[in-house]
């Protein structure tokens, strides 16, 4: 089902309808309000604007709403707002869903090429449908890009999460955290040339720069508690947890950058000189020795 334009008009009774109508999706997903936001790829505080009647969903929301819960986008929107026909290929049924496949694919060819040099028809391409199909779910290459962000920062936090379940200590933990920022694998070096390309965007998009923002700002976080809980049991030294964790960032993008700047084999600074310099520096600034 098209829904046309950007923005879904309706007044504030149907807003509320609408409202109600994605919550019951959402409920019959059984999963919660923020993985469905996650699935559908959209900010999560948007999704729980929209459902409050604070906020309206776009057109394109609501298509990627319709697309995960299988149901039809003119039930969300009621009988009194009948939608054109869907563009060719936005139902094809695909594997993981349609919104989804566009935005993985959107980021394998921001790794490959750059975001500014990926057209909307190179990802119609890649996922075998339609530029309209595409457009059917994300509006434009702003709501892309936004959606590749968010789908890089759900993808880095699922990760997180995974290598560092079984830990040891938060010593163990933070050596797990900095081998997974060092791009050893053909997969890591292409999630760092996706957030190269989009430091730069960060500093002229307001919707990047804010995402930028805050995944620096849960990652930070996610060090210093390691570092907090590292030096209440004596494992680090007595550090502020805050000041070590933005170090150790600052120091892990400058490296990364020297790392993807080098191509395998070539001669400058290759991941193992990186993860080696990184454990280093934990050695030596945070680690707590045993007085000799």
């Amino acid at each position: 089902m098209w829904l046309g334009s950007s923005t879904v008009e309706h007044g504030d009774e149907n807003r509320d309808e609408i409202a109600a109508r994605v919550r019951e999706v959402i409920t019959a997903a059984g999963v919660s309000q923020r993985e469905f936001a996650r699935r559908i790829v959209m900010d999560p505080s948007k999704l729980s604007r929209s459902l409050s009647g604070t906020r309206r969903f776009t057109a394109a929301e609501l298509a990627r709403i319709a697309d995960e819960g299988q149901v039809d986008a003119g039930r969300l929107l009621g009988a009194r707002h009948r939608p054109p026909a869907r563009p060719a290929g936005a139902a094809v049924p695909v594997e993981g869903g349609r919104p989804s496949q566009i935005v993985r694919e959107t980021v394998r060819l921001i790794a490959e090429r750059g975001f500014h040099a990926v057209r909307v028809s190179d990802i119609a391409e890649a996922c075998a449908t339609s530029t309209a199909a595409i457009h059917y779910h994300f509006p434009g290459r702003a709501e892309l890009l936004e959606a590749a962000v968010r789908w890089c920062m759900d993808e880095d936090t699922a990760h997180r999460a995974v290598r560092t379940a079984d830990a040891a200590d938060p010593a163990d933990e933070l050596r797990q955290l900095i081998a997974l920022q060092t791009p050893r694998t053909a997969q890591q070096r292409r999630q760092w040339a996706v957030w190269l390309d989009l430091w730069a965007e960060a500093a002229r998009s307001t919707a990047v720069g804010g995402l930028h923002a805050e995944y620096y700002r849960q990652w930070r976080e996610t060090v210093a508690d390691v570092v907090r809980r590292g030096v209440a049991r004596g494992s680090f030294r007595p550090v502020d947890p805050e000041a070590a964790a933005l170090t150790l960032t600052a120091l892990i993008d400058g490296l990364a950058t020297q790392v993807l700047a080098t191509a395998p084999g070539a001669p400058g600074t290759d991941a193992e000189a990186m993860h080696t310099a990184l454990l280093t520096y934990v050695d030596s600034t945070l680690t707590a020795h045993a007085p000799r």
